[in-house]
């Protein structure tokens, strides 16, 4: 269990076969904490599925009648008109020139059409999609469970990861290494909660509103839920961009001057990738390529100062090699 809680000594000599019950271990913690995130996910199973459900417009954008709740999207403005037809029936109910019984009639008229705007719903009603088939509700609930406890548990696992390789590194590549494994999950997190909170609401009433008078709009829950979960993970992914920049930097592939002199190539690939994310309309595309130019831009200014920091240390070990070599020193 020791082993398993912390990264084993780059000094450690281990056999093949403690490697193996190492990565056992590993895997075992691994697996326990994504049942335990899966539960926890499925008894809150009705609070993520009201997340998902929020992209999705508060009613129909035509006039047809919404065929899963019985309202239909203009119930706050049928309100209205009851309210005022009842006001008007009051008006002629407390009418002089009409007779007691005429009034008594308005004025039962004007209270019914009162009780009838009551019962209708003050705000529009939330959209819910739709499912098809019998089993459908339950696989759908397991898979977004699924999907939310991969997030939850992704920082254990990327330690579990980082631990089982670590011993292969040296002090150096440890430094390196270490501070890149713990970026990975908030950018991670930084990914998913941007296409959530600032790319689903837009694409989805896009892609739902576009030519919304010529079709009955049902949405699918399976294809709703497939569309926001690979949104926001391949969103979640492509925020590692500044990790495997550094990466490729640290082992001299790239450098800041490379990043700075093809900025044209890489645009042109940032705008690729954000064309292979899920939902390739340009509402969707031009608002996942924003973040993804400005990581590039952060790229470049933190190879920036890793290339100084590298220039400065080569300097100073120059220095040190040459007083070593000073027969005068």
């Amino acid at each position: 269990m020791g082993r398993v809680l912390k990264p084993i000594g780059h000094d450690e000599r281990l056999s093949i076969v403690d490697h193996l019950d190492e990565l056992r271990s590993r895997l075992i913690v691994s697996v326990a904490a994504l049942l335990v995130a899966f539960g926890l996910c499925l008894w809150q199973q009705h609070r993520l599925l009201d997340v998902l459900n929020r992209p999705l417009p508060p009613s129909a954008t035509n006039s047809k009648a919404n065929h899963l709740n019985g309202l239909t999207g203009d119930a706050l403005r049928e309100s209205r008109y009851l309210t005022a037809a009842a006001d008007n029936l009051r008006n002629l109910a407390s009418s002089q020139s009409l007779s007691a019984q005429d009034r008594a009639q308005f004025g039962a008229a004007a209270a019914n059409l009162s009780r009838a705007a009551t019962s209708l719903p003050q705000t529009d009603p939330q959209r819910l999609p739709v499912t098809i088939g019998v089993g459908e509700p339950f696989t759908t609930t397991l898979t977004v469970a699924a999907y939310f406890a991969l997030v939850l548990a992704l920082p254990l696992l990327i330690y579990q990861g980082y631990a089982f390789v670590v011993p292969a590194l040296t002090q150096r590549e440890r430094r390196v290494a270490f501070p890149l494994m713990s970026l990975a999950p908030i950018l991670f997190i930084a990914g998913v909660a941007f296409a959530y909170f600032v790319v689903l609401g837009p694409a989805v009433r896009f892609l739902q509103n576009y030519n919304s008078q010529n079709f009955d709009i049902l949405v699918g829950a399976k294809q709703l839920y497939t569309f926001e979960i690979l949104a926001m993970l391949g969103l979640g992914l492509a925020f590692q961009l500044p990790i495997g920049l550094l990466g490729l930097e640290w082992v001299g592939a790239i450098n800041a001057r490379t990043l700075t002199k093809h900025w044209r190539y890489a645009v042109v690939i940032i705008a690729v990738l954000a064309a292979a994310l899920p939902g390739a309309d340009p509402v969707t595309t031009g608002l996942e390529m924003v973040p993804l130019l400005f990581l590039y831009v952060l790229s470049v200014g933190l190879l920036t100062l890793a290339d100084k920091r590298r220039a400065a240390r080569a300097a100073s070990e120059l220095g040190s090699m040459d007083e070593g070599l000073d027969p005068t020193g």
